[in-house]
Parts: structure tokens; C-alpha cells; sequence
């Protein structure tokens, strides 16, 4: 056995003084690395009307997280601003994990091109990522319109004469639409909702001509009461096969709508943890990919440190693009 040097020797007075100086010290340690557990009830802000696929979703998700954290998660909606008033709303909120928001990817857009009071990436923490929306443009079975030719050509022949629903100025839907319209050299008018289950009303009331955004649709279209003229997916979208894409079209644009769950700024790691948990067990419920197979959405999760770096790329890549479409300033 190899010769080791004797520590030196440690005076009994001054060992019990150590002794007694780490009794002291470990219950902070202990209290540092304990798991959180919320004092009172959860408020996760929302940032779109109440009814539509992210208030049904987050209920679902919230039911389920509750049992885990021990204490109700109530979904509050916060409307306005083109799905970010939820983030602004709650930056301000003490960071002790109580107050939350369903942060939507127009966060991640809006501060390119018009003034706010927060910053994406400096006054968040992330937390999990949850879903994203899958896009289309629908139309009542009833519309003259048979395929997206149709009505690429009706914008062309009456420039901003008709009329569809969008989440919002600045939001995926509008986004697309522009592209759209800037491969196509067609015409039309957004109408901004709050919220699916308004823009689904205003449809099927005939105020609006089609939709342009998250398919909150879904179910209308296997009740035969929408007709999809295309996807604005990479490909085709195994419950619809017959739909074809945009790009199949010859129109490159693709909607990318993902959204989750940040709180405020220095929300501490033990806080992110609980709640991430909590979260990713409420997804791991087997009616959870039922749910989301209702409005063709998928899981899209991502780790607190993965929906960070996301938020990161996104926020850069994204102003190129906006300032294209005439959203943004160089």
C-alpha cells in the first residue's frame, strides 16, 4: 500500500468547533437543494381567449400538474397584443413560482418590430416546451373555392377583397399569408381574433372568407363543414393525406408556431425543476397525444436549457424574415 502523509493533527477543541459549525451549516444546505413546492394556487397567464386549443390544452396540462405539485393550477386568460400580453403581464410577477404564462412564438417576434417593455430572452425563464400548432388554410365546405389555385386567383382578380382570420397582426397566420402573397402576387385582408374558437365563429358565420392559422379547425373539417385547401406544413399531415401542402404548390411558406411555459426572471432552479416535472409527467398521460390529435397538434417538448437555446436562435433567425415582409426595420 503506498505511503500517504498523516493530515495534520486537528486540536479536539478546534475539531468541536468545526463539528458544531457543520451541524450549523448543513440544514442550509439542505434547505438550498430541497425540492420546491408551491404555498398557494398556481396562476399560469394565457395569452389566447378562453375555448380555443391552448385554454384546452393548458387545463388538461394544469389538472394533471396539480396532483404532482400538491396545490390547484388555475388558467387565467390574459388577451391581447397578437398572443403576447400572458409573457408581458407576468414578467412583472415576484419570481417564487406562483405566477407563470403560456408564452406563444409572437414573443419572440413582436419586440423586431414594434416597441415593449420587455426583452424575450432577458426577462423569462424558461421553463418546458408543450405543443405546436399545425397551420392551414380552410374554407367553408360552401365556398366556391375547390383548391388553394382558386383562391390565389380570386386575390389576383380583387385585391384585398377577401377577408381571413388571424391569431392576430405579426402572428403566424399573417406571417404565412404574406409569404403567400409575396410568391403569388395575390391580395387579401387579415382579421385579427383572439382566439381559435372566435375565428372558427366569424367562419362559420360567413364575416370572414377563410382561415389562415392553428387548426382549431380540425374538428369542422372531419364534421365536413371546413374544407382544407392547403397545409403550411413540411408535408403532408397523416389525418388529412388528400390535403396538399404549399409547397407542393409551388408557394414556399411554412407556419412554425410552437409554444410553452416561462415564468419571471431569476425564477429560482429548484422552482424550474417542480414545475418543468410537473409538466412533462402531465405529458407523459396517455390522453394527452388524444387530446392534441383533436386540433393535428403534436408534443413538442423541450428541456428548460433546449427551450432557451430555441428562444435564442428563433429571435435571431426570425428578424431577416419579418423585415422582408415589411413587419421589421433593418
Amino acid at each position: 500500500m503506498p505511503y500517504r502523509e498523516k493530515p495534520p493533527a486537528i486540536s479536539r477543541r478546534r475539531f468541536s468547533a468545526l463539528a458544531a459549525a457543520g451541524v450549523v451549516a448543513a440544514p442550509s444546505i439542505a434547505r438550498a437543494q430541497a425540492p420546491w413546492r408551491p404555498s398557494r394556487p398556481i396562476s399560469i397567464y394565457n395569452p389566447f381567449a378562453p375555448g380555443g386549443v391552448t385554454d384546452v390544452h393548458m387545463r388538461f396540462l394544469a389538472e394533471r400538474a396539480a396532483k404532482t405539485l400538491g396545490q390547484p393550477v388555475l388558467i387565467e386568460p390574459k388577451v391581447g397584443a397578437g398572443g403576447t400580453l400572458a409573457a408581458a403581464q407576468m414578467q412583472h410577477a415576484k419570481p417564487d413560482g406562483h405566477t407563470l404564462a403560456c408564452m406563444s412564438i409572437n414573443s419572440l417576434r413582436y419586440p423586431h418590430y414594434q416597441d415593449v417593455s420587455w426583452n424575450p430572452l432577458r426577462d423569462f425563464s424558461y421553463i418546458i416546451g408543450l405543443s405546436a400548432y399545425t397551420m392551414g388554410i380552410v374554407v367553408r365546405t360552401d365556398s366556391p373555392w375547390q383548391s388553394i389555385e382558386d383562391l390565389i386567383a380570386a386575390g389576383k382578380r380583387e385585391p384585398e377583397k377577401y377577408n381571413y382570420g388571424t391569431s392576430g397582426a405579426g402572428g403566424t397566420g399573417q406571417l404565412l399569408m404574406i409569404e403567400v402573397e409575396q410568391a403569388t402576387g395575390s391580395r387579401f385582408t387579415s382579421v385579427p381574433y383572439k382566439g381559435g374558437a372566435e375565428w372558427m365563429q366569424a367562419l362559420m358565420g360567413g364575416h370572414i372568407d377563410f382561415i389562415a392559422d392553428a387548426a382549431q379547425w380540425a374538428p369542422f373539417v372531419e364534421a365536413k363543414q371546413v374544407r382544407i385547401l392547403a397545409m403550411a406544413t413540411e408535408e403532408r399531415f397523416p389525418k388529412f393525406p388528400d390535403a396538399p401542402t404549399l409547397t407542393e404548390r409551388g408557394i414556399k411558406a411554412v407556419g412554425h408556431s410552437p409554444y410553452g411555459l416561462v415564468g419571471p426572471k431569476d425564477l429560482p432552479q429548484n422552482v424550474v425543476s417542480a414545475v418543468h416535472d410537473a409538466f412533462k409527467a402531465a405529458m407523459a398521460d396517455p390522453e394527452h397525444d388524444k387530446l392534441l390529435a383533436q386540433f393535428i397538434q403534436s408534443s413538442w417538448y423541450k428541456s428548460p436549457a433546449d427551450y432557451r437555446a430555441f428562444a435564442e436562435k428563433y429571435f435571431h433567425d426570425i428578424k431577416p424574415i419579418l423585415v422582408k415582409a415589411g413587419l421589421a426595420k433593418t
